[in-house]
């Protein structure tokens, strides 16, 4: 009798939550203690907002989103783990309490948004060497892991370093040494293990694991090691100078040892003889060392409670599995399987990669070893005999069945016979279903749910055609990716990562739809044909995965999030034992995509509770904090601030002549959500001081630091320069009146680049402190900073961030400039990639300020040169113009601004000249020039001058004339001619073509 579909789904409900309550029985998963993974990111107009479902909270939680202390939705969210916020911006601030039992719980820390949907994590890349038998080498970034390492909650990556000289195990040669690194998301290196000469490089060498073995709070590192090997802190494990290698370049010989690493510092915390040892190397199936170094790594719950490490050597022929535990400080073997030791039908049965769970259902981890499956207790539970294969999955993938599934592809026709794809029990290795290979070696294997129409994973392989769990035939088109898995867009499917691309099957044209282009981005795939990021996994926010890519630049990792709202709420895959394990392991070999012990797919059910035990003690939550900042307007004194880690109730506003808070009197109270204040009851001439009192939802009182203001005095002045208008001297960009809001004629945009700027000629008659106010729109979801410079000079920075649109202008807060009698060119130089802000109008107030002339005469109007201002683009499917290859800046030519009072030119010799490549892309590069007055005498004017060895060509120049063809020259303009003692001036350039990374001499008169 064939029972229907939904009672095989209610039955195997009833199945799986009768395999957790005997977990329970048994006890609970040590798991690390994570903090709520809070991620937001700004979009056009609005920020996403994402965070963790932790695995040991009840499906009745719910939670609050906060933006800069203010509660944002009035009920808690209970259907989703992600929030768009359409009131915030780049500079808002995010926290995510939770909810339990109608009692809301602690803020969680509070995170600023990024300004994309990638976060660059930049790399202390190592330098590269020279081979014994003389072959350079550089390195890139690897494969990656991530763990907390120093027991605070949140993630740190762990990265290897490859160098560019890695081997086949087939293959002869040298290689490079190995590096593994710690990182802080923010790019922090905590500490850098060199494997050393005696370990060779390769994707089949150095497997290593990072995970709180011990259930301490605090991940270790383990891995193989050997003498030479140097820790963390620098110091040598065994004998430094053995040199194992054997002329071909192998290591044959000597040592091994298994090492436990501290994961806060590297350090070497116990070393002990690798087990499965090396032995013989012919007894491995060759003598000249491919089969007998074949390693793979793991992570198991073997007891169902703590973590124990796996590392095998073998799977060709001979094949060895051990586990070990750390615990108490002590390095432990807890079992050892050898396929000599009676196990001969499961020779020759590994893969090149492994996968774990509990496939039994006892709450105990086994160890899927390819076509073989090894018991919790080291003994042998199964062996298919259909071989070695490439590609191994395990999860459940098929609801309607109890019990999980293995999905393999094997190698060898003559031990597949018919089965050269297939799907087989996880707990018995009876097969389900399999399909020919052709009499081939099936190189691809990938499972995972892309069509709703068909219950469970669909598998497909690089020969034959699309399968659905049950072995229906659903299409002979299948997808032509074979790699590797993601979830991203937010649907219970998963979709199809492959190289630096998401795709997502479309079942109706049985074709591909693109949802992420990463690659222009400027990032690369590892593992060569493989195709594989540094890593796919729940790193933060909601259950979806992101990715982890190498820049092609090798400088840096670039991890990404996906922010497709999405209403299914599942806890973080984080906090399922096997899906754990699989990122632990993910990095072995042949890289495998992650899965979890449950369905996960269209139609699925949400997944019991798991019995945990959160190690490591309470994940810390940060105080809270109110910051304020202060300036004068028309109209009074604005006082602005921003709250991070509090349930803000009630606020109050206090004020003093003083900055001593004793006897400050408080003139405003106002509400939980209020952010700005302006005093109007300041006298003119004076100096305040102020303060903001926030009062928490528990009765707390946090208060702000002091913020001073001087309120311009009587008699005082303001002039406003407007664009071509009086004292407005040029504009790296144009003049434009495209969108509505602006004052006069319109405002200043300029080229979307570092280093453009607009400029002004300002009069004061006598020298002292002024006030400058800046009016800008700022229509993108990030901050466009500017340095202020006076006379070339920088003197403050100024913040732009999002006014929320490009027809809504906002002021700055007011700087204080000190500017002597006379005239000034005043100038704003933007200090990110995207230019500045559009500018309305710069106001200076105090004693009698005047526009000033730009060049000694009428000030001139320069030529609109095109630059429209961006439209925004959506963060999730990016149009492609990545940082990494910006397009080419036109030479920006400002209309001619002389210093104000010309001296004598300093003597030669008396300065310094720097050459720095501020973006290298490969094919393409930016770079700067930077001459600094390092003399007693202003230097009047300067020309320098350098080539390129490398064959690079300059493109495209600006703030210099630039001219020649290797070898260059370029001399200031009249604005920037002149430098002060102590001063610099920098110009900028774009070039292509040969070594983009040289670093060539500047040389001239003013160089020293």
């Amino acid at each position: 009798m064939r029972l229907p579909l939904f009672f095989l789904t209610r039955l195997k409900m009833i199945l799986w939550l009768s395999m957790f309550v005997s977990v329970s029985v048994f006890s609970a998963y040590d798991m690390e203690n994570l903090d709520r993974g809070v991620v937001a990111v700004a979009q056009n107009n609005s920020v996403y907002v994402s965070w963790r479902w932790l695995g040991n909270e009840t499906e009745s939680v719910g939670f609050y989103v906060y933006r800069d202390g203010a509660r944002l939705n009035s009920s808690p969210i209970m259907n989703s783990t992600n929030y768009v916020d359409n009131g915030g911006n780049a500079s808002s601030r995010y926290a995510v309490s939770a909810v339990v039992g109608g009692q809301e719980q602690a803020q969680s820390a509070g995170v600023t948004p990024w300004s994309d949907i990638y976060r660059r994590i930049p790399l202390q890349r190592p330098n590269g060497g020279v081979t014994p038998d003389g072959v350079s080498y550089d390195y890139s970034p690897g494969d990656a892991s991530v763990a907390d390492l120093d027991g605070d909650g949140q993630y740190e990556i762990v990265l290897k370093w490859d160098p560019s000289n890695a081997k086949d195990n087939a293959h002869s040669g040298y290689t490079g040494n190995v590096y593994l690194d710690g990182y802080e998301f923010d790019g922090t290196r905590l500490w850098r293990i060199d494997l050393g000469r005696n370990i060779r490089a390769g994707a089949h060498y150095t497997q290593f694991i990072a995970y709180d073995l011990d259930s301490d709070g605090k991940a270790e590192v383990a891995c193989r090691t050997s003498d030479a090997s140097i820790d963390g802190q620098g110091s040598v494990i065994g004998n430094g100078n053995a040199d194992y290698r054997t002329s071909a370049g192998y290591v044959l010989s000597g040592p091994e040892y298994l090492t436990i690493f501290e994961g806060t510092t590297g350090r070497e915390l116990s070393s002990t003889d690798f087990i499965p040892a090396r032995g013989s190397v012919s007894s491995w199936g060759d003598n000249y060392g491919n089969r007998v170094d074949r390693f793979l790594a793991g992570l198991a719950w073997l007891d169902g409670e703590k973590p124990s490490l796996i590392m095998s050597r073998g799977y060709y022929t001979r094949a060895v599995v051990a586990a070990w535990d750390w615990r108490n400080g002590q390095l432990s073997s807890r079992w050892v399987f050898d396929t000599n030791n009676g196990y001969s039908n499961y020779t020759g049965q590994g893969a090149h990669s492994l996968t774990i769970g509990d496939v039994d259902s006892d709450g105990r981890h086994e160890i899927v070893f390819g076509a073989a499956t090894i018991d919790d207790n080291g003994l042998g539970k199964y062996s298919t005999g259909l071989g070695h294969g490439d590609a191994l999955h395990l999860s459940d993938m098929d609801p309607n069945r109890p019990g999980l599934e293995v999905y393999m592809v094997h190698e060898s026709p003559s031990s597949y016979g018919s089965h050269g794809i297939e799907m087989h029990d996880a707990g018995t290795g009876q097969i389900i279903w399999s399909a020919s290979g052709d009499n081939s070696d099936i190189g691809r294997g990938v499972a995972m749910d892309v069509d709703p129409r068909y219950s469970g994973y669909e598998a497909w392989a690089s020969r034959g055609g699309l399968y659905s769990a049950q072995g229906q035939l659903i299409s002979s088109t299948r997808p032509s990716q074979v790699n590797f898995a993601a979830y991203w867009d937010g649907d219970l499917g998963r979709e199809i990562l492959d190289g630096t691309i998401i795709n997502k099957w479309n079942y109706q044209t049985t074709s591909s739809d693109r949802l992420l282009t990463a690659y222009n981005y400027g990032i690369a795939q590892n593992n060569g044909t493989k195709a594989t990021p540094a890593l796919s996994a729940d790193i933060f926010g909601d259950w979806r995965e992101e990715i982890i890519w190498r820049a092609d630049t090798n400088d840096a990792l670039l991890v990404f999030t996906s922010t497709i709202e999405t209403d299914n709420r599942i806890r973080t895959l984080m906090h399922d034992p096997q899906y754990r394990a699989a990122i632990a392991w993910q990095n072995v070999a042949y890289n495998q995509p992650p899965h979890p012990s449950f369905f996960l797919g269209y139609g699925m059910q949400t997944p019991p509770m798991l019995d945990l035990n959160l190690v490591g003690g309470d994940v810390p939550v940060l105080p809270g904090t109110a910051s304020l900042t202060a300036g004068s307007v028309s109209g009074g004194i604005q006082l602005s601030w921003d709250i991070a880690n509090v349930n803000v109730s009630a606020q109050e506003i206090y004020r003093d002549t003083d900055s001593n808070a004793e006897g400050r009197i408080r003139i405003a109270t106002l509400s939980a959500g209020d952010r700005g204040f302006t005093d109007g009851t300041a006298a003119a001439g004076s100096t305040y001081y102020y303060w903001v009192k926030v009062i928490a939802s528990d009765g707390t009182a946090i208060n702000s630091n002091s913020a001073m203001a001087v309120v311009p005095g009587e008699g005082d002045s303001s002039v406003e320069l407007q664009e071509n208008g009086a004292g407005y001297c040029y504009v790296d960009g144009a003049v434009e009146s495209d969108h509505a809001g602006y004052t006069g004629s319109g405002y200043a945009n300029t080229t979307n680049a570092a280093g453009m700027s607009v400029g002004y000629s300002v009069y004061v008659p006598t020298s002292g402190n002024y006030q400058l106010v800046v009016r800008f729109a700022n229509g993108s979801t990030s901050d466009r900073g500017a340095s202020l410079l006076v006379n070339n000079s920088s003197v403050a920075t100024l913040a732009m961030p999002s006014s929320g649109a490009w027809a809504t202008y906002t002021d700055t807060s007011s700087v204080s400039v000190y500017l002597n009698a006379g005239t000034s060119l005043v100038g704003l130089t933007a200090t990110t990639a995207s230019g500045l802000a559009n500018i309305d109008r710069v106001t200076l107030s105090g004693n009698a300020p005047s526009a000033g002339n730009c060049d000694g005469g009428s000030t001139p109007t320069p030529t609109p040169v095109p630059t429209a201002t961006p439209t925004p683009v959506p963060t999730a499917t990016p149009t492609p113009v990545p940082t990494a290859t910006p397009t080419p800046l036109p030479t920006a030519t400002p209309t001619p601004v002389p210093t104000a009072t010309p001296t004598p030119t300093s003597e030669p010799g008396s300065g310094s000249c720097a050459y720095v490549v501020t973006n290298n892309w490969g094919s393409g590069f930016t770079g700067a020039i930077r001459i600094t007055n390092n003399g007693s005498s202003p230097i009047n004017s300067w020309d320098v001058s350098w080539s390129y060895s490398g064959g690079a060509q300059i493109t495209a120049s600006w703030n210099a004339s630039v001219s020649g063809s290797n070898p260059y020259s370029a001399s200031g303009l009249n604005w920037n001619s002149n430098i002060a003692p102590g001063q610099s001036v920098e110009f900028g350039f774009q070039g292509a073509g040969g070594d983009t990374s040289e670093i060539p001499t500047v040389s001239g008169s003013v160089c020293n």
